[in-house]
């Protein structure tokens, strides 16, 4: 049986959820058969739309834009860590990573399967589990230089509340009286833990869902993934057309 492709990558239409205060997605037609000859969409996107990596320069401007790493970051054997069934807003602990880190291998990308995909498209899909700063450090020393997350964000992504006020109003109002993590101040202390590893290293965020990863590594089937990005010029980060294979049985 030949090796198994499959797209963990969400479909980019306008409309699509975001980050809040992020650019909206729209794709409209520029140029049509029936005016022009040929269809040609208009995008307008932002570097963090859809299923994407970020690159160190995305929370420091003194490290790597996108375009000053290596491409064998985006891709390599992964190792998938079962984090199904956590409560909403669950920070994960450097316990929780263990089985998974223990598999891994020079190369490897770790993937950290929450399940949270299935709310894609629905307020709750803010509320989703993180990398405690401890596990993402945890993750860092075990070598680990490309982590992907089925989930909006390696760290915690504040409620924007009701009317969605905005980045500068985000950033100045972070805790939700309804949110049991509402003490815990903002924090990109996951991104920079990871990001910030010598060597450079990438997050992919927003993957589809990872049950069939999961069940082919219990298989003892091999998973490897890729993530390349756009090639932008010094940017943050790009959306990526996220592809794993999994080998035959």
């Amino acid at each position: 049986m030949a090796p198994t492709l499959l797209d963990l990558t969400h479909p980019v239409t306008s409309g699509m959820p975001v980050y809040p205060g992020d650019p909206e997605v729209l794709l409209e037609p520029a140029l049509t058969t029936a005016t022009a000859g040929v269809n040609v969409l208009a995008l307008h996107l932002g570097s963090q739309s859809g299923t994407h990596v970020d690159a160190p320069y995305h929370v420091d401007v003194t490290w790597p834009t996108l375009d000053g790493l290596p491409l064998s970051l985006f891709t390599g054997p992964a190792v998938l860590a079962d984090l199904r069934g956590l409560a909403p807003r669950t920070a994960v602990t450097p316990d929780q990573l263990a089985p998974a880190l223990d598999l891994l291998t020079p190369g490897a990308v770790l993937l950290l399967a929450t399940g949270w995909a299935r709310h894609w498209g629905t307020d709750h899909y803010l509320a989703h589990p993180y990398l405690s700063p401890e596990a993402a450090a945890a993750i860092a020393a075990a070598g680990v230089r490309t982590v992907g997350m089925d989930a909006l964000n390696i760290d915690r992504t504040p409620d924007p509340g009701p009317a969605d006020p905005g980045v500068a109003a985000l950033l100045a109002d972070l805790t939700d009286e309804h949110d049991p993590a509402a003490a815990e101040p903002f924090s990109l202390a996951a991104h920079r833990a990871l990001l910030g590893a010598p060597g450079g290293a990438v997050v992919a965020e927003n993957l589809t869902d990872l049950t069939p990863l999961l069940d082919a590594q219990a298989a003892g089937r091999g998973v490897s993934v890729s993530l390349f990005p756009l090639r932008l010029v010094a940017a943050d980060g790009a959306p990526v057309r996220a592809v794993a294979t999994l080998a035959a049985d």
